[in-house]
């Protein structure tokens, strides 16, 4: 009899993880209290970063401290609450922020960013989904000698790692990316990735649904998942808003509320909302006053990704709490990069302002797989922070190993 899985979230994470498991042979079904994709993956910044990361706990973070607490401009802000979790993910997120973890957390996610490259390929050559994509690299823009220096170390480290990148001047930057030219006087120079690639991650996860529902996987949509029924030592069931689900086995890629659900399962999981924003402008697809190439202006932590004739310009790390709101001032700061950067590029007559959770962890790694004290049946997937869309299907694939190894030794229970 085959192994049944019950994949909790249908983010990117979570439907990547449908995907690999259908792949594999096992029976799925994935449940979400909302529409695929409608929570941090819906507006995310559209860039997938397979060989460019830089952990936000980085040494970098303790000068920074002071504008973080104080500015209300900072691209990243911490507003303290009278919440446990928040200040203990802050401790340990401080306690990562050194040269050590720095430098291994960026190794891991490289390894991470290049299994899931190949299963992103894998899937776009078998259901050829409708996504806007493109491969044309990515800038990492820096606006002073001292940036530029700290991007060298950084480059250094990856191409240690396998990466293909190279820092480039002012000029070489703009004949590669022409639309950059009237920001010319506050271009130091850039790292340029050629392989990076950009792609409409909701467009992704709508077809990854298609496919999936038409490949006999059940969707139980506008379905909260409440709990947990035991059997044993295992979970025999969620409990949800539309009765229990049964299954063998079981996937928690939730994001921000797995550390909610995970509690009740026995486990301390340190994923906590990393909100950002997002918004979508329409450009001309065939003029030049908007970018093709990717584009991250590291000093305003702001991302730019060329997505068919859309334009996607995200950024912003807020440590708030889950606070959905999204005030005037943080789609104001994107609308003014765009200006700086591209001016031409768009009348911003309409912008399609977001907000998204991102499930992060103190050093940045995803917390994949099993989880100390949790049952041996339930697998975790989450905490992936603002990579998501870049790590979801090699996550899955680790979820996939991970499970077939456990079902070696296990007689699946029959369906009811």
């Amino acid at each position: 009899m085959t192994m049944h899985v019950c994949v909790l979230g249908a983010g990117i994470v979570g439907l990547a993880t449908a995907w690999e498991l259908h792949r594999s042979g096992f029976d799925v079904t994935v449940v979400d209290r909302a529409a695929p994709g409608s929570g941090a993956s819906g507006g995310n910044g559209a860039q997938l970063s397979y060989s460019y990361v830089q952990p936000l706990a980085d040494p970098s973070i303790w000068a920074q401290l002071p504008k973080l607490l104080l500015s209300p401009r900072s691209p990243l802000k911490l507003r303290p609450r009278l919440d446990p979790l928040q200040w203990r993910w802050a401790l340990q997120f401080l306690a990562a922020c050194n040269s050590r973890t720095s430098r291994e957390t960026t190794g891991a996610l490289l390894t991470l960013a290049d299994e899931s490259r190949q299963g992103f390929e894998q899937m776009r050559a078998e259901i050829e989904p409708d996504c806007d994509f493109s491969a044309s690299g990515k800038l990492v823009l820096y606006g002073s000698a001292p940036a530029l220096a700290g991007a060298k170390a950084q480059l250094e480290l990856q191409r240690g790692m396998g990466s293909r990148q190279r820092l480039v001047g002012t000029d070489e930057c703009i004949a590669i990316e022409p639309a950059l030219e009237s920001y010319r006087g506050r271009i130091a120079g850039a790292v340029h990735t050629p392989s990076e690639c950009a792609a409409d991650c909701l467009k992704v996860c709508i077809a990854l649904v298609d496919a999936l529902k038409a490949r006999g996987v059940r969707f139980m949509l506008d379905t909260e998942a409440a709990g947990f029924d035991w059997r044993g030592k295992q979970v025999a069931a969620v409990r949800t808003s539309r009765g229990p689900i049964e299954a063998d086995a079981f996937v928690m890629a939730l994001g921000t509320a797995s550390h909610r659900l995970g509690r009740a399962l026995g486990a301390y999981l340190p994923v906590y909302p990393l909100k950002g924003y997002s918004i979508t402008v329409d450009v001309d697809q065939a003029g030049t006053a908007a970018p093709t190439v990717n584009v991250t202006d590291s000093a305003r932590k702001v991302v730019f990704a060329r997505i068919g004739s859309r334009l996607r310009v995200a950024g912003m790390a807020e440590l708030v709490g889950n606070d959905a709101r999204i005030p005037a001032s943080r789609i104001e700061s994107l609308a003014a990069a765009t200006r700086a950067l591209f001016p031409e590029a768009s009348r911003l007559a309409e912008m399609r302002p977001w907000t998204g959770m991102r499930p992060a962890t103190p050093t940045g790694l995803p917390i994949i797989g099993r989880v100390g004290p949790a049952p041996d049946n339930m697998i975790f997937n989450t905490g992936h922070g603002a990579l998501g869309f870049t790590l979801a299907f090699g996550s899955a694939q680790r979820v996939r190993a991970a499970l077939a190894a456990w079902s070696a030794n296990f007689l699946p229970t029959p369906r009811r």
